[in-house]
């Protein structure tokens, strides 16, 4: 990665975490971002601590841009294929950020996928190589991705079902609730298809966060609070066993 790219990494995370920053404290269009989710009560929607790992993904995302600068990090090639695309992805996460406090709900909708794409390339560049990868880059690019992607991930299926509800979509005849455990089935399939893809323990505990706060949101329907529990013990149970079948092969390997 040039050195030129490394430092416009920076300046791009710089500009996302003074956005988001604004659009709590000022904030942006006289709104927090949790104020509009608040708006649009879809029962996918976590309760509002779990935003809070929001600030896990910037220390991480922190972490990463200045391992960048490491001479392991120049002679990795994992990092060498990000490329471009961290900085789009920065770019993306603002515009995100700009389009929903205006509450231009469609254009948040494509913003979002096209920032999930944006991190799915990352995410497969980072770890195009089969051998394990140092404690380096194992905290320190990889983790930070993995926690991202799979917040994204999840955000970007409660960002779709918002856009239905505020257009009063009629969902097939289904109910609400039907749907959204039908989306938690979607959210888990997806969590376990990168997990076990990709021996990626974090992914999949992403996933569990967001399923515990959906299952404990206040005023939630008892059968959505009993499939987010249901699904979050399954990818519980889940991550562990890829975290042991990793260990099990890196024992071996040694």
């Amino acid at each position: 990665m040039k050195k030129s790219l490394k430092w416009i990494n920076v300046i791009g995370l710089a500009i996302v975490l003074i956005i988001n920053g604004l659009a709590q404290w000022l904030p942006i269009n006289g709104k927090t971002t949790g104020e509009l989710s608040a708006k649009y009560p879809v029962l996918i929607t976590p309760a509002p601590y779990a935003f809070s790992i929001w600030s896990l993904i910037y220390l991480l995302l922190i972490g990463f841009v200045i391992y960048q600068f490491t001479r392991r990090a120049a002679n990795n090639k994992n990092v060498q294929n990000i490329g471009p695309w961290f900085l789009i992805s920065c770019l993306l996460n603002v515009a995100w950020i700009l389009v929903w406090h205006y509450e231009k709900l469609m254009s948040s909708m494509f913003v979002m996928i096209a920032l999930l794409l944006s991190l799915i390339t990352i995410y497969l560049a980072i770890r195009s190589s089969k051998p394990s990868a140092s404690l380096g880059e194992s905290l320190l690019v990889r983790l930070p991705f993995s926690v991202y992607l799979g917040w994204i991930s999840t955000a970007t299926i409660v960002n779709v079902s918002v856009v239905l509800y505020a257009s009063d979509w009629d969902g097939f005849g289904l109910s609400d609730i039907t749907w959204t455990v039908i989306l938690l089935v979607i959210a888990s399939l997806l969590a376990l298809a990168f997990g076990f893809g990709y021996n990626d323990a974090a992914y999949i505990l992403v996933f569990v966060w967001s399923f515990i706060a959906i299952a404990v949101k206040d005023g939630q329907a008892s059968q959505v609070t009993l499939a987010a529990y249901i699904g979050a013990a399954v990818l519980a149970v889940a991550a562990v066993y890829v975290l042991f079948m990793a260990r099990k092969r890196k024992s071996a390997a040694y």
